[in-house]
């Protein structure tokens, strides 16, 4: 049987779709049905809003601004995600950045869907699951995020795995990253350091020279783990500057899956502390996943 089709009409003669009533529906489709379960849509004057420390710390000013400029032209598109508590207060879940553009406009109010009787395990995972899924969340944010879940929740990485829907190596990296000094992880976002230097200087031993490299990273000299490991194999600290000649990747005639096949065998025979072990082996996964693309 033939499909039939309706007559074309001239855009002059198109209705206007009001997607007012449309919206939750679909904005549902692109979020967390379990955890959004229960909101209602609604205009919330902007005054009302309590924000409260949120997963993202790191907002960059000229995003905040064009974002600002999009909702003027086309307006909101996501809604902001509230909490209502029992004394009908307004706490901002998700959508800080939206919150802020819209500040910035000076808008009285936004389409907000409010969520009730949610626990703060569940307003978490909303929290983090929006952020981490829009304008890319900085690692340190995303790793204070992973810590504050856990200890909420008192859940074992296996679980914060299920709950928040990343890999367990991903947990246990961002658990350590949350773990160290503060004034490193201000510098990591300061200076966009990537986020493997402070796990091998979390892993480092010699106390002396991880003072030094420690030193190197407060300061945004040491923003990359190329130039982290061009100052290990130096055996030291090279001077600001200075370039060092670029070392043969694999000895002489050494295939890369040979390679890896033997750091795996070796450090199986080297007497290492669990950290550094788990350290070498995601970095030969990694290595095998570069491999492979």
């Amino acid at each position: 049987m033939s499909k039939t089709f309706a007559a074309r009409v001239s855009k002059k003669e198109r209705k206007t779709i009001d997607l007012s009533e449309k919206v939750g529906h679909e904005v549902f489709k692109l979020s967390d049905d379990r955890l959004l379960q229960g909101a209602k849509l609604d205009e919330i004057y902007l005054k009302n809003i309590v924000v409260k420390e949120q997963v993202r710390t790191k907002f960059n000013d000229d995003s905040i601004k064009d974002l600002a400029k999009n909702i003027e032209v086309n307006g909101l598109i996501q809604p902001l995600v509230l909490h209502r508590d029992r004394n009908g207060s307004y706490r901002l879940i998700c959508g800080e950045r939206r919150f802020r553009a819209l500040s910035f406009n000076q808008a009285e109010k936004a389409p907000c869907f409010v969520l009730e009787n949610k626990t703060e395990e569940e307003l978490m995972a909303i929290q983090f699951s929006e952020n981490s899924s829009r304008e890319e969340l900085h690692y340190v944010d995303k790793a204070d995020g992973i810590l504050n879940y856990q200890i909420a929740t008192e859940a074992s990485e296996r679980k914060i795995q299920a709950a928040l829907g990343i890999s367990k190596s991903e947990v246990h990296r961002s658990l350590l990253i949350a773990k160290m000094p503060r004034n490193l992880k201000e510098a990591a976002k300061m200076y966009d350091i990537e986020k493997y230097v402070l796990l091998e200087w979390d892993a480092m031993e010699n106390a002396s020279f991880k003072n030094d490299v420690e030193k190197k990273i407060l300061s945004g000299n040491i923003t990359k783990r190329s130039e982290l490991a061009r100052i290990v194999s130096n055996g030291g600290l090279v001077k600001a500057g200075k370039k060092l000649a670029a070392k043969s990747a694999l000895p002489k005639g050494l295939s890369a899956n040979a390679f890896l096949k033997a750091m795996t065998s070796k450090s199986k025979d080297l007497n290492l502390d669990k950290k550094t072990q788990e350290l070498l082996r995601n970095l030969v996964e990694e290595t095998k996943e570069m491999m492979d693309q």
